[in-house]
C-alpha cells in the first residue's frame, strides 16, 4: 500500500527555476535600459530626441506604479485557496 502523501518537490523546483530565469531575464533587460539612458545622457553627439525617448522608455517601464492587487492576481493568489 502506497502512502497517501503527494510530493510536489519536482514541480516546485521546476517552478522555482522558471521564476528565477524570468527574473534574471527581466533584470538584464532593465539593466540594459538603464545603461542605454546613461549612454544617451553622457554622449553629447546623441540627439536631444533620442535622449528624451530613452528617458521616457525608462520612466514608463521601470518607474511605473503597479498596484499590489495586480501583482497578487498575476501570481494566482486569488485563484485558489491558500495551502499551508
Amino acid at each position: 500500500m502506497t502512502p497517501n502523501i503527494s510530493n510536489n518537490q519536482d514541480h516546485l523546483a521546476q517552478e522555482f527555476r522558471q521564476l528565477e530565469t524570468y527574473i534574471a531575464r527581466e533584470s538584464k533587460i532593465a539593466l540594459l535600459k538603464i545603461q542605454s539612458l546613461q549612454f544617451a545622457m553622457k554622449t553629447p553627439e546623441v540627439g536631444l530626441h533620442y535622449q528624451q525617448e530613452a528617458e521616457a522608455m525608462v520612466r514608463q517601464s521601470l518607474f511605473s506604479f503597479v498596484p499590489n492587487t495586480f501583482v497578487l492576481g498575476e501570481i494566482g493568489y486569488y485563484c485558489c485557496a491558500i495551502e499551508n
